[in-house]
């Protein structure tokens, strides 16, 4: 519940009421320390006054904080998906898009979920991977580009495999190693990344403001059907699943 800073009492207000009832009772013992307080006044009001500011502005921000902290479980949302790597059925009923980072340590743990929705519903489900990667994972970008390096021959999730096995240490000097892993021709790897890597930047940066567009707040977001996922288990997608099934009569 945001806090009610209006009903304080004004700071400054106070520290010259106490101010003021020292000089009051003041005795020849006190007059020393009680000088030295008259001459840190202004500095204690510029304090004051900053301490003040900083409550008007959390007090302005709360409405917007309060909004922000909903999320929308039911809102089904449309997430272009033209050009992004898929796995499972093209004609699938239902589709997962996952908004990932290669750095984000809870993007590996959902991944294992990820693999275990789409082994249970091979016929009814596909998976879109979609990059988001977060502006504080330094080797997310340059992974990310990486993985369409590997798409530009048909490899991304052998790419996506490697990257995420290998998340501890996803350096950029690595990353020919890794397209070697993953089976790529290397030294196609190496050129379509510096030859593309203005286009293959964009389309991050697209991706980012999608996912932005769908309230993606953090990684990993997954939407099942367009809708967010709100437990990231097996079960959990699964019922959205099923719910999502039911409406297809499928």
């Amino acid at each position: 519940m945001p806090r009610d800073f209006s009903r304080r009492p004004d700071l400054r207000s106070i520290a010259l009421l106490a101010l003021c009832l020292g000089l009051a009772g003041c005795n020849p013992e006190q007059a020393k320390d009680l000088a030295e307080i008259k001459s840190k006044q202004d500095e204690i009001l510029q304090r004051l006054t900053a301490i003040e500011e900083g409550q008007k502005k959390l007090q302005a921000a709360a409405p917007a904080r309060a909004a922000r902290a909903e999320e929308d479980f039911d809102k089904a949302y449309t997430i272009a998906l033209a050009g992004s790597p898929v796995r499972g059925k093209a004609d699938a009923p239902v589709t997962i898009v996952e908004f990932s980072d290669f750095q984000c340590p809870f993007c590996a743990r959902s991944k294992p979920i990820v693999e275990g929705v789409l082994a249970k519903y091979p016929n009814d489900v596909n998976y879109v991977f979609k990059h988001f990667p977060l502006s504080f994972h330094a080797a997310a970008r340059p992974a990310a580009l990486a993985s369409m390096a590997a798409q530009e021959q048909g490899k991304f999730w052998e790419m996506h495999e490697v990257l995420f096995a290998n998340q501890p240490s996803l350096d950029a000097a690595k990353l020919d190693e890794y397209a070697k892993q993953a089976g790529l021709d290397v030294a196609r790897f190496k050129k379509d990344l510096e030859a593309k890597k203005a286009e293959y930047d964009k389309r991050v940066d697209v991706e980012l403001s999608l996912g932005q567009s769908v309230d993606v707040r953090g990684t990993p977001t997954l939407y099942v059907g367009g809708k967010k996922v709100r437990v990231r288990t097996v079960e959990g997608m699964g019922a959205m699943i099923e719910e999502q099934l039911k409406k297809k009569g499928s």
